[in-house]
């Protein structure tokens, strides 16, 4: 029964040291908030340190808790494989939260397919998706992200990478814009309407653009948004053409009053990877993972 409760208690620390709050950490663990404070307050006092103090809104971790936060992330992983017979795995048996870092877009044509696939396999896990920001390799070290999907390969040795898919951007537009009745639409035509763009920094120039002025053309940007989702929506809801992945575009498509085209100049394709740390290479659980993401890609 100590070992359940330690186990618990080093959860909820693992979980402080992810989110930055108690109010994460409850949500992350599926516990109360009322409930993860009280083991904030045992951690403080079975670690004789105050752990995490306030900054903000949210909290910070303490030195001793920068220190200590790889050793309770490895504690925890071999706890687990202890516990899972790596011959006998079933993932119908599995209780387990697997953060995933992934952008909007790709989550949006992505996360359904793999939501079934969890729902009729693995009912008892959990998917948590986390959005693209700070793409560093620590947080795939130190466990605060079991799975890292998008365009960006991570350089390091430790970690390990798998290509999903390639995939080239479409022109994504409401039903009623004239370019949604035109067959193929050319780049004058392309030209004549304006368009939305987007970029996490906000930029309004991208590979489109070179491929328009290097043929004596130039698009017209009135807004910039920070997902390839948020660009879709307002295209679908006014006379904009939006550039975004085929395949989320295939996915509104099917759901909302929009159409799609090839863009009729060559642009660069996007490679879309999978990537996790080697500590979790032969992990059966997370190798389970892997498989469903590259099924739920096809």
């Amino acid at each position: 029964m100590a070992m359940d409760m330690d186990l618990n208690l080093l959860r909820v620390f693992d979980a402080l040291v992810a989110e930055g709050s108690v109010t994460g950490a409850a949500e992350r663990l599926n516990l109360s908030i009322p409930a993860t404070s009280r083991a904030l307050g045992r951690l403080r006092r079975a670690m004789d340190d105050p752990i995490f103090v306030r900054a903000g809104r949210g909290l910070v971790p303490t030195p001793f808790a920068l220190r200590a936060a790889p050793q309770v992330r490895s504690l925890l992983e071999g706890a687990q494989g202890l516990l899972i017979d790596r011959k006998n795995f079933e993932p119908a048996e599995l209780e387990r939260t697997f953060v995933i870092r992934i952008n909007e877009g790709t989550a949006a044509s992505l996360t359904p397919a793999l939501v079934r696939r969890f729902a009729a396999e693995a009912p008892n896990a959990v998917i948590r998706c986390v959005g693209e920001g700070n793409e560093d390799v620590d947080s795939l070290r130190n466990g605060s992200i079991d799975l890292d999907i998008g365009a960006d390969p991570l350089p390091s040795s430790d970690v390990c990478s798998e290509i999903l898919y390639r995939e080239r951007h479409v022109g994504l537009v409401s039903k009623s814009s004239p370019l949604a009745r035109t067959a193929q639409p050319t780049l004058a035509q392309l030209c004549e309407h304006p368009h939305v763009s987007t970029s996490r920094r906000g930029r309004t120039h991208g590979p489109i653009d070179d491929a328009l002025s290097a043929v004596g053309m130039r698009r017209r940007v009135i807004a910039v948004v920070a997902s390839p989702v948020a660009a879709a929506l307002m295209a679908a809801d006014s006379d904009l053409v939006a550039l975004v992945p085929e395949r989320l575009a295939r996915y509104f498509a099917a759901r909302l009053d929009v159409a799609w085209f090839a863009v009729p100049t060559e642009l660069p394709a996007v490679t879309i990877h999978q990537q996790w740390h080697g500590r979790l290479d032969h992990d059966p659980a997370h190798k389970w993972l892997r498989e469903q993401v590259r099924e739920a890609s096809v």
